[in-house]
């Protein structure tokens, strides 16, 4: 008898006792932070995929990182929680919120004259999905919130090998009374979980279930002026977004971004889950001297040195950036007064060249 189950069990077919599943708490919600490294290779191999599957990425070398933070809706302004917290319709309840790049700020500034900046995405995370609820953005320093009318699903939960799925999203932002502008998003996302296996990063070796989302996108903005109003079509092309999903990292081990450029699909971005290479990562240390001080300093932290406006973020031991702004010779003091008591990297960077001092706030 033993042996009858001993043969049968070698039939069985193997594959299946490497593939995973993905639910929502792989995926990041509010507290979450999680370093993602970039880099660039045009040559990549985003097109190899299938059952059983052995990704080698392990040659990827980071040119940049930054920390993705997931913030709790508790910390959103009052304005926003009206829109997605408590009070909203449940679809609407917000989870999360973090930066986005979803909103092509650089064509809409160049297509109205009026200063857009800080666009977070808000996000609902469920056992049935990932969904993205709506954004805010600033409009001339004015926070503007804003629903998607129709809600898109980023991921439909739970998530195994060959599962399909599709999902639209629209999204309209009227700038009024800020500006006398609307902008309006058309996306559709098709879905495939199209490879399971193995991958390997610098950041390690894992099981993984590989994801390739098609996104097709309209966006439009409605200009009023000299009595008459119009709308301009933003250029947005066809993109795919190739990514690698493992259980419990919060983030992709590796996503690949290529967008259709003259019917050819070009990588356009390249990010993968990393550990924290440093205060300077993807820098080159600067031949510059520069001071800290006072150090240990308490409500403020002065520069000397500096020939020229540049950049700085400070950065805790943990690789957590607390605090980013621009300094310069004639302004040159940076406010310390939320930080924490402990020890910190003060990272100033410009034109791909950093230089890192430690001090000690008490």
């Amino acid at each position: 008898m033993k042996a009858f189950f001993l043969t049968l069990l070698a039939g069985l077919p193997l594959f299946a006792l490497g593939q995973i599943t993905l639910t929502v708490s792989d995926f990041s919600d509010g507290g979450d932070a999680v370093w993602m490294s970039t880099t660039l290779d045009p040559t990549i191999d985003f097109s190899s995929t299938g059952p059983n599957y052995n990704w080698d990425f392990s040659s990827l070398t980071y040119q940049d990182q930054e920390l993705r933070e997931y913030s709790n809706m508790s910390s959103a302004s009052g304005l926003v929680n009206i829109v997605f917290g408590a009070f909203a319709s449940p679809e609407y309840q917000a989870t999360n919120y973090t930066a986005s790049t979803a909103i092509p700020l650089d064509q809409i500034s160049g297509v109205l004259p009026v200063n857009l900046s800080d666009v977070n995405q808000y996000s609902r995370n469920a056992s049935d999905g990932i969904t993205s609820v709506g954004f805010s953005l600033s409009v001339e320093g004015n926070e503007v919130p804003f629903k998607s009318d129709v809600i898109e699903t980023r991921y439909a939960l739970p998530l195994d090998y060959n599962d399909t799925y599709t999902s639209s999203g629209y999204s309209n932002l009227d700038m009024n009374p800020f500006y006398d502008a609307i902008w309006r998003q058309n996306r559709t996302r098709t879905s495939v979980v199209d490879g399971w296996g193995s991958i390997t990063t610098p950041y390690g070796t894992f099981d993984a279930l590989r994801i390739d989302h098609f996104i097709e996108e309209t966006d439009s903005i409605y200009i009023s002026g000299f009595g008459q109003g119009f709308w301009v079509e933003l250029p947005i092309p066809d993109s795919h977004l190739y990514e690698w999903w493992t259980n419990n990292e919060k983030e992709p081990i590796l996503r690949i971004t290529t967008t259709d450029i003259l019917g050819l699909e070009t990588v356009t971005g390249i990010e993968y889950k990393d550990n924290y290479q440093g205060p300077g990562a993807g820098l080159k240390e600067l031949d510059l001297s520069l001071k800290v001080y006072p150090n240990p300093a308490s409500d403020q932290l002065n520069i000397e040195g500096l020939q020229s406006e540049m950049n700085y973020k400070i950065v805790g031991l943990d690789g957590r950036v607390h605090v980013t702004g621009s300094v310069s010779p004639m302004n040159n003091s940076i406010d310390l007064n939320h930080l924490d008591a402990g020890a910190y990297n003060c990272v100033v960077y410009e034109n791909g060249g950093f230089i890192s001092k430690s001090f000690i706030k008490k």
